[in-house]
């Protein structure tokens, strides 16, 4: 489906019925990085999963996509689609949305879900290492972010011995365009931090760390689950930085049983 948010095309699915799930994928992919799970829960949820702007289907804007723009174009994904409050789940970049999300319209989140995600902000040579790889990405296409972070998304062992999930996600990144590269590449070294926001979340909070994440050390992952009061921490065996595709079952599984808690 496709609806017009904020002046930006947005494609989503809304499948489902039952408690409102909202899945917000990481950089540079889609909600295709979700289909395991929207499969499972949208048999006893309503399940929301909307390719954010720049990415998958939808239009891409020129500009810096920020944090809080993500965040906007998702709440007025919500009010369109009258399906909040939300078990808001986020991926990488989108733990990044999810605390922006937050952080202005708590009343519409029921419980957070944040997979391989950090709180705290770029170093300066973080910001720079973005900013030159957007400008590469401006130059060369989305090439240029694939052979930068494609070594890194998957956990060494399930790179080496699933040859098809390396080329899916593989493929997943070079149909990202390249203004949703440059865009969310700059909104992210610009990002404020969250680490203050941490002890102030009120709702329950799943934590999830692949345990062998090459770009969100898992140890990173647990100091965050013990400073959100009422979360519970998720480490994933065979998994690095793409849990939700390369190890979904358990993923499945732990989400389940938060779910079934809360």
């Amino acid at each position: 489906m496709f609806t017009t948010i904020n002046n930006v095309r947005l494609s989503f699915i809304d499948e489902g019925e039952g408690p409102a799930i909202l899945f917000v994928h990481g950089f540079p992919f889609s909600r295709a990085i979700w289909q395991p799970q929207i499969t499972a829960f949208a048999k006893n949820h309503r399940v929301i999963a909307p390719d954010l702007r720049g990415h998958g289907e939808s239009s891409s804007p020129t500009g810096v996509y920020t944090m809080e723009t993500f965040a906007d174009d998702l709440n007025a994904l919500i009010e369109e689609r009258k399906c909040g409050p939300v078990v808001l789940v986020g991926h990488s970049m989108g733990g990044y949305i999810s605390f922006a999300f937050y952080r202005k319209f708590p009343q519409k989140v029921r419980a957070l879900i944040l997979f391989c995600t950090r709180a705290g902000v770029d170093s300066e040579e973080g910001k720079t290492a973005r900013e030159n790889l957007a400008q590469r990405a401006e130059r060369e296409g989305a090439v240029a972010v694939v052979e930068q972070m494609l070594p890194k998304m998957l956990a060494p062992a399930i790179a080496a011995s699933r040859p098809d999930l390396a080329a899916q996600v593989r493929d997943l990144m070079l149909a990202t365009s390249v203004n949703g590269l440059a865009g969310s590449l700059r909104g992210m070294a610009a990002r404020p931090s969250s680490v203050e926001l941490l002890p102030k979340i009120a709702v329950p909070a799943l934590v999830v760390a692949g345990e062998n994440d090459l770009i969100i050390p898992a140890a990173e992952t647990e100091t965050m689950a013990k400073t959100i009061p009422n979360a519970e921490l998720a480490m994933i065996s065979h998994a690095g930085h793409l849990a939700s595709l390369e190890n979904p079952d358990e993923i499945i599984m732990r989400m389940q049983q938060f779910l079934n808690r809360i």
